[in-house]
Protein backbone atom coordinates (compact mmCIF):
# COMPACT_ATOMS: atom_id res chain seq x y z
CA UNK A 1 0.00 0.00 0.00
CA UNK A 2 1.60 3.63 -0.84
CA UNK A 3 0.94 6.40 0.67
CA UNK A 4 -1.58 7.89 -1.68
CA UNK A 5 -3.81 4.67 -1.50
CA UNK A 6 -3.62 5.09 2.40
CA UNK A 7 -4.68 8.78 2.09
CA UNK A 8 -7.49 7.61 -0.60
CA UNK A 9 -8.75 4.72 1.90
CA UNK A 10 -9.00 7.80 4.35
CA UNK A 11 -10.75 9.76 1.93
CA UNK A 12 -13.40 7.14 1.60
CA UNK A 13 -14.20 6.91 4.70
CA UNK A 14 -13.52 9.88 7.08
CA UNK A 15 -15.44 8.51 10.41
CA UNK A 16 -12.30 6.84 12.05
CA UNK A 17 -10.14 9.28 11.35
CA UNK A 18 -12.97 12.39 12.65
CA UNK A 19 -13.50 10.33 15.54
CA UNK A 20 -9.45 10.22 16.07
CA UNK A 21 -8.70 13.94 15.93
CA UNK A 22 -11.56 15.25 17.52
CA UNK A 23 -11.36 12.51 20.57
CA UNK A 24 -7.99 13.77 21.16
CA UNK A 25 -8.85 17.31 22.48
CA UNK A 26 -11.86 16.20 23.98
CA UNK A 27 -9.84 13.59 26.01
CA UNK A 28 -7.33 16.27 26.63
CA UNK A 29 -10.67 18.35 28.03
CA UNK A 30 -12.37 15.93 30.28
CA UNK A 31 -8.75 14.83 31.79
CA UNK A 32 -7.77 18.54 32.69
CA UNK A 33 -11.37 18.34 34.46
CA UNK A 34 -10.69 15.11 36.13
CA UNK A 35 -7.00 15.76 37.23
CA UNK A 36 -7.80 18.96 39.15
CA UNK A 37 -4.85 20.77 39.01
CA UNK A 38 -2.48 17.34 39.58
CA UNK A 39 -1.75 16.83 36.00
CA UNK A 40 2.59 16.92 36.64
CA UNK A 41 1.71 14.12 38.95
CA UNK A 42 1.46 10.35 37.92
CA UNK A 43 -0.26 8.65 36.31
CA UNK A 44 -1.70 12.27 34.85
CA UNK A 45 1.73 13.32 33.33
CA UNK A 46 1.62 9.62 32.08
CA UNK A 47 -1.86 10.16 30.33
CA UNK A 48 -1.00 13.79 29.01
CA UNK A 49 2.13 12.40 27.26
CA UNK A 50 0.20 9.64 25.72
CA UNK A 51 -2.06 12.37 24.25
CA UNK A 52 0.20 14.62 23.33
CA UNK A 53 2.33 11.83 21.22
CA UNK A 54 -0.98 10.67 19.60
CA UNK A 55 -2.21 14.21 18.57
CA UNK A 56 1.94 15.96 17.76
CA UNK A 57 3.57 12.66 15.77
CA UNK A 58 0.28 13.15 12.79
CA UNK A 59 0.56 16.88 13.22
CA UNK A 60 4.11 17.06 12.61
CA UNK A 61 3.76 14.63 10.04
CA UNK A 62 1.05 16.80 8.15
CA UNK A 63 3.47 19.88 8.57
CA UNK A 64 6.26 18.09 7.24
CA UNK A 65 3.70 16.89 4.07
CA UNK A 66 2.52 20.39 3.66
CA UNK A 67 5.82 21.88 3.29
CA UNK A 68 7.02 18.64 0.84
CA UNK A 69 3.74 19.35 -1.00
CA UNK A 70 4.13 22.85 -1.18
CA UNK A 71 7.57 23.63 -1.74
CA UNK A 72 9.15 20.43 -3.38
CA UNK A 73 5.94 19.53 -5.38
CA UNK A 74 4.47 23.39 -5.99
CA UNK A 75 0.98 21.72 -5.14
CA UNK A 76 -1.82 24.20 -5.25
CA UNK A 77 -3.63 25.01 -1.78
CA UNK A 78 -7.00 24.04 -3.10
CA UNK A 79 -5.86 20.72 -3.53
CA UNK A 80 -5.17 20.46 0.27
CA UNK A 81 -6.70 16.98 1.56
CA UNK A 82 -8.60 18.71 4.78
CA UNK A 83 -8.28 14.88 6.68
CA UNK A 84 -4.86 14.44 6.31
CA UNK A 85 -3.33 17.95 5.91
CA UNK A 86 -5.27 20.10 8.09
CA UNK A 87 -7.26 18.22 10.77
CA UNK A 88 -3.97 16.35 12.29
CA UNK A 89 -2.53 19.92 12.38
CA UNK A 90 -5.88 21.67 14.05
CA UNK A 91 -6.44 18.70 16.54
CA UNK A 92 -2.36 19.01 17.37
CA UNK A 93 -2.73 22.50 18.11
CA UNK A 94 -5.90 22.47 20.22
CA UNK A 95 -4.95 19.15 22.03
CA UNK A 96 -1.82 20.79 23.16
CA UNK A 97 -3.02 24.37 24.03
CA UNK A 98 -5.57 22.55 26.39
CA UNK A 99 -3.15 20.41 27.79
CA UNK A 100 -1.03 23.74 28.78
CA UNK A 101 -4.01 25.13 30.38
CA UNK A 102 -4.12 22.61 33.15
CA UNK A 103 -0.10 21.19 33.03
CA UNK A 104 3.59 23.10 32.51
CA UNK A 105 4.26 21.17 29.42
CA UNK A 106 7.77 20.90 31.15
CA UNK A 107 6.80 17.97 32.93
CA UNK A 108 5.26 15.85 30.92
CA UNK A 109 7.81 13.05 30.58
CA UNK A 110 9.15 12.69 26.73
CA UNK A 111 7.60 16.34 25.88
CA UNK A 112 11.67 17.47 24.95
CA UNK A 113 12.00 14.20 22.60
CA UNK A 114 9.49 16.37 20.70
CA UNK A 115 11.46 19.06 20.28
CA UNK A 116 14.44 16.88 18.66
CA UNK A 117 11.94 15.38 16.83
CA UNK A 118 11.12 18.80 14.80
CA UNK A 119 14.29 19.74 15.14
CA UNK A 120 15.26 16.60 12.88
CA UNK A 121 12.69 16.77 10.62
CA UNK A 122 13.11 20.32 9.58
CA UNK A 123 16.62 20.12 9.67
CA UNK A 124 16.15 17.30 6.74
CA UNK A 125 13.77 19.93 4.89
CA UNK A 126 16.31 22.76 5.35
CA UNK A 127 18.83 20.31 3.57
CA UNK A 128 16.38 18.90 0.75
CA UNK A 129 15.32 22.38 0.26
CA UNK A 130 18.98 23.92 -0.24
CA UNK A 131 19.95 20.91 -2.14
CA UNK A 132 16.53 21.44 -4.66
CA UNK A 133 16.94 25.39 -4.66
CA UNK A 134 20.70 25.03 -5.67
CA UNK A 135 19.90 23.02 -8.83
CA UNK A 136 23.64 20.92 -7.62
CA UNK A 137 23.89 17.90 -9.76
CA UNK A 138 26.52 15.98 -8.72
CA UNK A 139 28.14 12.98 -10.91
CA UNK A 140 29.93 10.40 -8.37
CA UNK A 141 31.42 6.82 -8.04
CA UNK A 142 30.21 6.94 -4.10
CA UNK A 143 27.53 3.73 -3.15
CA UNK A 144 24.49 5.50 -2.08
CA UNK A 145 25.01 3.81 1.65
CA UNK A 146 27.63 5.89 1.89
CA UNK A 147 25.73 9.12 1.05
CA UNK A 148 23.05 8.46 3.39
CA UNK A 149 25.66 7.79 6.18
CA UNK A 150 26.56 11.43 5.18
CA UNK A 151 23.45 12.49 5.62
CA UNK A 152 22.61 10.89 8.98
CA UNK A 153 25.67 12.49 10.26
CA UNK A 154 24.74 15.99 9.04
CA UNK A 155 21.81 15.55 11.10
CA UNK A 156 23.39 14.42 13.72
CA UNK A 157 26.05 16.90 13.65
CA UNK A 158 22.94 19.53 13.59
CA UNK A 159 21.08 18.27 16.08
CA UNK A 160 24.30 18.46 18.56
CA UNK A 161 24.76 22.10 17.35
CA UNK A 162 21.17 22.63 18.00
CA UNK A 163 21.26 21.43 21.70
CA UNK A 164 24.27 23.26 22.70
CA UNK A 165 22.56 26.41 20.84
CA UNK A 166 19.67 26.31 23.10
CA UNK A 167 22.34 25.51 26.24
CA UNK A 168 20.69 21.90 26.98
CA UNK A 169 22.88 19.85 28.54
CA UNK A 170 23.15 16.53 26.46
CA UNK A 171 21.80 13.88 28.35
CA UNK A 172 21.36 10.33 26.36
Amino acid sequence: MTLQELFNLIADNPAYILFFFFILPFTAFVGGVMSRGEGHLPPWNYFYSTLIYLAAVPGIFAVTLNIYLFLFEKRSIMQTDVYTQILPIVSMIATLLIIRKNVNLDLIPGFDKLSGLITIVAAALGIMWFVDRTRIWMVSFVRFEYVLGIFVLLLILIRFGWSKLMGKSSKS
